[in-house]
Formats: structure tokens, C-alpha cells, sequence
């Protein structure tokens, strides 16, 4: 069945170039009218550019629908106003893909706060201010799809991109939590953690990887994301032509009889607390709970 967009209006942040472009002019394609949402701003968030009105010019020559926005994800005024202007011309806001970010990578030994501050403002703040611009008119429409962006660095680790990691694992986290409150007007919420050769990766990858994580080849996961039949709660990565999923998971865990809850005893049984036999994928916190009181009664 080809996921069609037809209908749809959809709103990608930090589409001027790599990722963001690539996604709107899909969505385009596939009918989607799309807000074009770029500052163009250079890698590390200063400066400016008109990088969304030749995206823009790019869907329309294609004979697709967009407007192009400036706003800075920073700013929630301005992502309301962006809203309220796709609200006014095409009657709703069915996508909200939530791409923009920076990198200022260092150390942590070396790195400024304010460094840390601003990537976690546009990645994990700039995310939330987008996506709480859109929320109340997803929930009146009983419909919306909401991507954020995460990453491996999020998810795994990467040395020198501790403000980086810290914001894209907390936007896994966002989801985590907005897909429950967004489940009873089918809004659904997932991320993706991209593996893609943009201008953020460029001296980052060896140019064999970079040739070979083309930002295009991101598209099919992150548009499967967002479709009608899209799935929730998610964490997908995708790059290259390899998908996958990760999952956080919880162990069996280990009950510790009352009167033996020592860090000895958690030291002793170590290995047992970390075993991954019959590990689960908790849909909520409250797995959590529940599980211990299972172990505890001895289940």
C-alpha cells in the first residue's frame, strides 16, 4: 500500500538543508503541504540564510505545496505564530517533525555552560516548544504525528558531545511520556536516531561514510513515522538502508530479603541484577512498580 500524505499539512524545523530538506520535499511528493522551518543558522546555531525559501521554490517547481518560516525553535512565540500561520492557510497541522539542532562539541573538561545550555535549548527545549505549538490543535483534529530526532549519541555515547547526548536522550524520553498523553486523540510520538552525512557530520565521518549515509536514505523510516498507520513510542534508528530499533529495557532483577538490603548484598548478587534473561520493554514507569512488587511476592 503506498503511504500517501494527500490531505495532510506537516511541519518540519530545520529543513533548509540535509535531513530536514529531505523530509519536506518527500512529504511533498507524496502530497503533504509543507511549512519549511529553517533559521539557516550555521552548524553551531549563529547566522542566518534564506536556506527555507529555496526549499520552498524546489517543492513548487514540483508542483507541491509550502511555505517557507524563519522562526527559531528557541522561541515559542515564534513557533506559535508559525502554527498559527499553517492554521490559517491550509485549516491544520497533521505532522510536526522536529529536526533542528547544532553541535557544539568539546570535552567535557573543556566545554563552556553556555555551550551546554544552547544545544540542549534548540534540541530538547526547541522540540518541546514545537511540538507544545501544535499540540492543542493535534488533540481538537483527534489526529497527529509528532518525530523527534534523537541519536546514538543519546542512546550509546559519544565522546565530546556531552550537552548533545544529554538533549537527544531526553527528547527519547519526551516521547516516551507524550505518547500516553497523546494516545486518546491518536496522536502518535516516536524518534529516530538518523545515521546521515549532513553538514553536522561532515568532518565528523570518513568521506566513504558520509557518501554513504546520504540524508535521503533516512527518509523512508522517518516517513513511515509520521504515516497514518505509523506506529508509537518507538525508537528507530535508520541510515544507509539499515533500520532497526532500540529499546530501553529492564532486567528480572533481583529481590533482596528484608534485612539483607546492604550494598554488599547488591554487590554480591551483581551479575544476577544485570543478567538480561527475560528482560522486558516497559510501555510506562509505573512497569516498574509493578514488577518489583512481583519479585518481591516472589514471582
Amino acid at each position: 500500500m503506498t503511504i500517501d500524505f494527500s490531505g495532510k499539512v506537516a511541519i518540519v524545523t530545520g529543513a533548509g538543508g540535509g535531513l530536514g530538506r529531505e523530509y519536506a520535499l518527500e512529504l511533498a511528493r507524496r502530497g503533504a503541504k509543507v511549512v519549511v522551518n529553517d533559521l539557516g543558522g550555521s552548524r553551531d546555531g549563529t547566522g542566518h540564510s534564506d536556506a527555507a525559501l529555496k526549499v520552498v521554490e524546489e517543492i513548487k517547481a514540483a508542483g507541491g505545496d509550502a511555505m517557507s518560516n524563519g522562526g527559531s525553535v528557541t522561541e515559542f512565540d515564534q513557533m506559535q505564530e508559525m502554527v498559527a500561520k499553517a492554521k490559517e492557510a491550509w485549516g491544520g497541522v497533521h505532522i510536526l517533525i522536529n529536526n533542528a539542532g547544532i553541535l557544539r562539541d568539546k570535552s567535557f573538561t573543556k566545554m563552556e555552560m553556555a555551550d551546554f545550555d544552547l544545544v540542549v535549548k534548540v534540541h530538547l527545549l526547541g522540540s518541546a516548544y514545537a511540538t507544545k505549538a501544535v499540540w492543542e490543535t493535534m488533540r481538537e483534529q483527534n489526529y497527529g504525528r509528532i518525530l523527534m530526532t534523537a541519536s546514538s549519541t543519546g542512546l550509546y555515547g559519544n565522546f565530546g558531545q556531552t550537552n548533545y547526548g544529554a538533549a537527544k536522550l531526553g527528547l527519547a524520553g519526551f516521547t516516551k511520556s507524550l505518547y500516553l498523553e497523546g494516545a486518546k486523540n491518536n496522536i502518535k510520538v516516536n524518534s529516530l536516531a538518523p545515521l546521515a552525512g549532513t553538514r553536522m557530520t561532515e568532518d565528523i565521518m570518513p568521506e566513504e561514510a558520509f557518501k554513504a549515509f546520504d540524508p535521503v536514505n533516512v527518509v523512508p523510516a522517518a516517513l513511515f513515522l509520521v504515516s497514518e498507520d505509523a506506529p508509537t513510542n518507538t525508537i528507530i534508528g535508520a541510515g544507509g538502508g539499515f533500520v532497526h530499533a532500540a529499546n530501553v529495557t529492564m532486567t528480572r532483577g533481583v529481590a533482596l530479603p528484608a534485612g539483607e538490603r546492604t550494598p554488599e548484598a547488591v554487590a554480591a548478587r551483581w551479575a544476577e541484577i544485570i543478567d538480561r534473561t527475560g528482560e522486558t520493554v516497559p510501555q510506562s514507569g509505573a512497569e516498574q512498580s509493578m514488577a518489583a512488587i512481583q519479585r518481591l511476592q516472589g514471582n
